[in-house]
């Protein structure tokens, strides 16, 4: 969390190797061997060649926008198993498996043969989370995922990412949204580029009042 120009997006950017580092390094240890890393295994993503980002985003970066940015051209379900195919590390047969238990986990059986312009928001961001899902990343990255959409839809997408959390899958979230940064266990908050508080709360079982008060009173202090 932060204001606006605080550096959330260029930070979720920054990792996923799509904007470069003016300095520094940033290192990531995940499932694949991409070519230079360290003894460790660890790879310096901030001097990684663009073959290496390429790989590290196909197989183990997921990335969720405001928008869907879906491929207007192809349906829910093409849409979400083009990813797969992309990844290179599933046979077709796990790709088609894989992509039908998504669609009903994301409730989109009714929607999985229409295009992106035939659907609802919430239905086109559902599909975009399967998307960004299938390879199952080391890391899921959230760019304000309910930025667009209205109350019911922001539930239904905010409910998939605590499921899949809760299924193991790691999830950086940036947000503006209270009801959404009350799903983590662990809140950043960003000013001017850099992280200057944190929070730490239990894992999310619902709606909690004693939960709500505490992330309100933490935000207070940066006149949130």
């Amino acid at each position: 969390m932060g204001s606006s120009g605080s550096g959330k997006s260029t930070l979720l950017y920054a990792i996923s190797g799509m904007d470069r580092l003016s300095g520094g390094q940033l290192f990531y240890k995940g499932k694949q061997s991409y070519g230079k890393t360290f003894s460790d295994g660890m790879l310096d993503i901030a001097h990684a060649s663009e073959k290496e980002l390429t790989c590290l985003r196909a197989q183990d970066f997921g990335f969720v926008f405001q928008r869907s940015h879906l491929v207007s051209s192809l349906t829910l379900e093409e849409n979400i198993r083009m990813a797969g195919l992309i990844c290179g590390s599933m046979s077709e047969k796990e790709i088609w498996e894989k992509t039908d238990v998504l669609i009903r986990q994301m409730g989109l059986e009714k929607a999985k043969d229409r295009l992106p312009a035939q659907v609802s928001g919430g239905e086109a961001q559902r599909a975009a989370v399967a998307r960004a899902v299938i390879a199952a990343p080391g890391i899921l990255l959230a760019d304000e995922p309910t930025g667009a959409l209205n109350k019911a839809n922001t539930e239904e997408v905010l409910d998939l990412l605590t499921l899949l959390y809760a299924q193991g899958q790691s999830v950086l979230l940036v947000t503006h949204d209270r009801e959404a940064a009350l799903r983590g266990n662990r809140i950043l908050y960003l000013e001017d580029g850099s992280i200057v508080g944190e929070l730490e709360l239990s894992p999310y079982r619902g709606k909690d009042r004693e939960r709500e008060q505490k992330l309100a009173s933490w935000l207070e202090g940066f006149r949130w």
